[in-house]
């Protein structure tokens, strides 16, 4: 995955619905804060940060260190493993998972403060290098 480029203001004004346009921005101030990074697009991914990853099967690849992607159905927010929160996942709201995928429909349903303790954990962990079998080095 590489940046793009473009302008995180222009995407995120053309995002429908406007209650995920809506998430969008509150996403974006959330990370700046929780990152102290500005956003960055990774074609339709936002991202904050940027580090390397290698797998131990040797697959490795460039990615944001924290990110989110205002899709149609939910804003997608991604994280290291959804299983690794799993007190936080019980208290946030409605939501739903996968392997490293936290969805959702409308973060007026949530606790935003969960979810910023989740973003803010994964970031540390990846800065850190604490993050098991995959290896991450901050790029920048």
């Amino acid at each position: 995955m590489q940046k793009t480029g473009g302008s995180v203001a222009a995407f995120i004004a053309g995002v429908t619905p406007a209650k995920r346009q809506r998430d969008a921005e509150t996403m974006v101030a959330l990370m700046r804060e929780v990152t102290g990074r500005e956003p960055e697009l990774w074609g339709t991914i936002v991202g904050f940060g940027s580090c390397h990853y290698r797998y131990p099967t040797k697959t490795e690849g460039d990615v944001p260190i924290a990110a989110f992607a205002p899709r149609k159905q939910a804003t997608t927010v991604y994280l290291l493993d959804t299983g690794a929160h799993a007190d936080d996942l019980a208290a946030l709201g409605p939501h739903e998972t996968g392997a490293g995928c936290l969805y959702i429909k409308d973060l007026e349903t949530i606790d935003t403060a969960v979810l910023r303790e989740m973003i803010a954990e994964d970031y540390r962990r990846v800065v850190a290098g604490e993050t098991g079998s995959v290896e991450f080095t901050v790029t920048d």
